[in-house]
């Protein structure tokens, strides 16, 4: 079973085993934006802090980073956004995604939204 978390930021966090997530961006987010022409991918490898930059996205509308939104060491990047940015705005939460990281604090998931804590602050 997978489990989505959400920061305040828009990202989402889909876990994928006891120490590994994918990173990408939410519907909401990506509705904002427009879409997306070009993505700039952390590199595998890069260790990232929570609240780090991770990915600079440009749409037409704005250029936005990603924060990485838990610490951990980048496994594999989505090169398909290389070929095809606009991946996010056709699918955010599966093809669209952007990196993936191994956590070096589990704990940290626990700060994040679940899906119904994010569609509350979403309301507001």
């Amino acid at each position: 079973m997978t489990a989505e978390k959400y920061t305040e930021d828009h990202e989402w966090v889909r876990i994928e085993g006891d120490d590994l997530v994918v990173v990408g961006i939410t519907a909401y987010a990506q509705e904002q934006l427009g879409d997306l022409v070009h993505a700039d991918l952390p590199q595998v490898g890069q260790l990232l802090s929570r609240g780090d930059e991770a990915a600079v996205i440009e749409s037409v509308k704005a250029a936005g980073e990603i924060k990485s939104p838990v610490s951990g060491t980048v496994t594999a990047v989505n090169g398909a956004l290389i070929e095809d940015p606009s991946l996010p705005n056709q699918d955010p939460l599966g093809d669209g995604w952007f990196f993936r990281i191994r956590l070096s604090d589990p704990a940290e998931l626990d700060t994040l939204m679940d899906e119904i804590a994010y569609r509350r602050y979403l309301a507001n």
